[in-house]
């Protein structure tokens, strides 16, 4: 997918669905929390990138490559989460 508006409004509704805006409307999960915290979004930033590097290393790749891939993997995370982040820009979602 490209990043035009499509993509754009495809990741304003996953922010939706973690924010209690639509959480737990599309998979009808009633046991599930309200909503995931503000807080909570940028911290997974941490597990879900540092976690790829040593995947990246084992395929044989060199050094170079490696870094150029988790660059890249991170940079993807990053906008995604910030993009998520969008619902939460208000006063009490902090």
């Amino acid at each position: 997918m490209r990043n035009d508006q499509k993509w754009l409004d495809y990741q304003h509704e996953i922010g939706l669905r973690h924010h209690r805006t639509k959480k737990n409307q599309t998979d009808g999960a009633a046991a599930s929390a309200a909503i995931v915290p503000f807080r909570d979004l940028f911290a997974l930033i941490f597990p879900v990138t540092v976690t790829l590097k040593p995947f990246l290393a084992k395929k044989g790749h060199s050094a170079e490559d490696v870094e150029k891939m988790y660059a890249a993997w991170l940079k993807s995370c990053l906008l995604q989460i910030t993009l998520w982040s969008h619902p939460y820009v208000k006063a009490g979602d902090f």
